[in-house]
């Protein structure tokens, strides 16, 4: 609900989780092929103890805000340090107050709906 009074701006906190799928894409290689950048990502991301999910147009890492952005940026740190001059990536972000609900959980509802509908 909103508030009436104008919020503290500079002490806003950010959300306590979130799940976000992006795509990190290294620009101006000379490679089609991202699938070595893919790979050092995900063994950055697998060490952060987030839960993260790769698929074929990118990777789900769910955490509290401020784990997954900074394991977005690590993972550009980590494409820069390789030598790799410009990176593109697009993300989508997602955050609820009602519940907790992970990426796991989000798919199976939908696989739940899609069952009850066959077998009816």
């Amino acid at each position: 609900m909103a508030s009436s009074t104008t919020p503290d701006y500079q002490n806003l906190k950010t959300p306590e989780a979130c799940y976000a799928d992006f795509c990190l894409v290294p620009v101006g290689t000379g490679n089609v092929s991202v699938a070595q950048e893919v790979a050092e990502v995900l063994k950055l991301l697998q060490s952060s103890g987030l839960t993260c999910t790769m698929h074929a147009s990118g990777t789900t890492v769910e955490g509290s805000w401020d784990q997954v952005m900074k394991v977005i940026g690590q993972a550009h740190t980590l494409i820069h340090d390789r030598g790799v001059l410009r990176i593109q990536t697009s993300m989508r972000v997602g955050t609820r107050t009602d519940k907790k609900q992970t990426a796991a959980e989000k798919v199976s509802s939908v696989e739940r709906i899609l069952r009850a509908e066959t077998s009816t």
